[in-house]
C-alpha cells in the first residue's frame, strides 16, 4: 500500500460521527490534534497490505467509496460490503494456523480513500478516550450486519434475499425521498449475487419481479425501495400460516 507523501486529513472532521463522541468542550482541539496520512485506492482489485503495515497501529479508517470483500473457503464464497466509517485491517490473521483453509480477496467498487490510523495516529487519538469506545462500537456492529447478512443468504428464494437485503443496507446508507427510501449504491446485478450468494441472471430475475410487483427500482443514484419496510424475519408472533418473514403479498406467489 504506497501513501501519497503530502496527503493528510482531520480525521474527526472527515468522520463526524467520531467526532460526536467527543465532549463538546474538547471538540475543536480533538478535530486539529486528529490528523493522519491518507491513501487513495482506485476501482478494481486491491490486494491489500499483505503485512502489518503500522505496528501498534488502529487501521485503516475507510473515509469515503465502497468496496466488497470476499472469502472463499470449501468451494463457496461469501461477500461483505464495507464503506464510510468502517476499519480496515487487510493484513490480520488468526495467531494459530487455521484448520480450514481459506483465501480473502477485496474488489474496490468506488474510488476509496482511508485514512491511515498507525501508531502515531493511535497515540493522538489515545488523548480522547471516547474514540476507543466508538471504534469497537463500530467493529461489533459490523459483526452483527454479518449476522444478518448470513439470516438473509439463508433464505430459500433469491428474490426475498435481494428484498431484505436491500432495506439491509439502507438501514445504513437509505435515506427517505417523497417517492420512497432511497439507497444511494450504485450496486451492480452482480454485485448483488455475490452478496446474496446467488448467480447473476437468477438476481437480474428477481430485480424484475420487485419492480414489477412495484417493491423496488432502479435509480439515478442507485436503487429506491418502495412502500413499508419488510417485517423483521425474526418476529414469529406475526408470520403468516405458512411460515417464513411476513413479507408483501406480491413476494409470496
Amino acid at each position: 500500500m504506497r501513501r501519497v507523501a503530502g496527503t493528510a486529513c482531520h480525521v474527526l472532521r472527515d468522520d463526524v460521527s467520531l467526532a460526536e463522541a467527543i465532549p463538546a468542550a474538547d471538540t475543536e482541539r480533538a478535530i486539529e490534534e486528529c490528523i493522519a496520512p491518507t491513501v487513495r485506492i482506485p476501482v478494481g482489485r486491491w490486494s491489500g497490505p499483505q503485512t502489518d503495515v503500522m505496528p501498534g497501529g488502529i487501521g485503516l479508517l475507510v473515509l469515503q467509496g465502497l468496496l466488497t470483500r470476499h472469502v472463499r473457503a470449501g468451494g463457496r464464497v461469501s461477500a461483505e460490503l464495507l464503506g464510510k466509517g468502517d476499519l480496515l485491517r487487510p493484513w490480520q490473521r488468526q495467531g494459530a494456523p487455521a484448520a480450514l483453509s481459506y483465501t480473502t480477496r477485496w474488489r474496490v467498487l468506488e474510488l476509496v480513500v482511508v485514512a491511515v490510523l498507525d501508531r502515531g495516529v493511535a497515540r493522538r487519538f489515545a488523548r480522547y478516550p471516547e474514540l476507543t469506545g466508538r471504534l469497537v462500537a463500530r467493529t461489533l456492529e459490523r459483526s452483527r450486519t454479518l449476522a444478518v447478512n448470513m439470516a438473509i443468504v439463508q433464505q430459500p428464494r433469491v428474490q426475498v434475499r435481494v428484498y431484505l437485503l436491500l432495506w439491509h443496507l439502507a438501514d445504513r446508507w437509505g435515506c427517505e425521498c417523497s417517492e420512497g427510501t432511497v439507497l444511494p449504491l450504485r450496486l451492480t446485478h452482480d454485485v448483488l449475487a455475490d452478496l446474496v450468494a446467488a448467480r447473476r441472471p437468477t438476481v437480474s430475475k428477481a430485480l424484475s419481479q420487485l419492480a414489477k410487483a412495484e417493491l423496488v427500482r432502479p435509480y439515478s443514484s442507485g436503487w429506491l425501495l418502495l412502500g413499508e419496510r419488510p417485517v423483521a424475519p425474526f418476529e414469529r408472533q406475526r408470520l403468516p400460516a405458512g411460515g417464513g418473514p411476513l413479507i408483501p403479498p406480491a413476494m409470496r406467489s
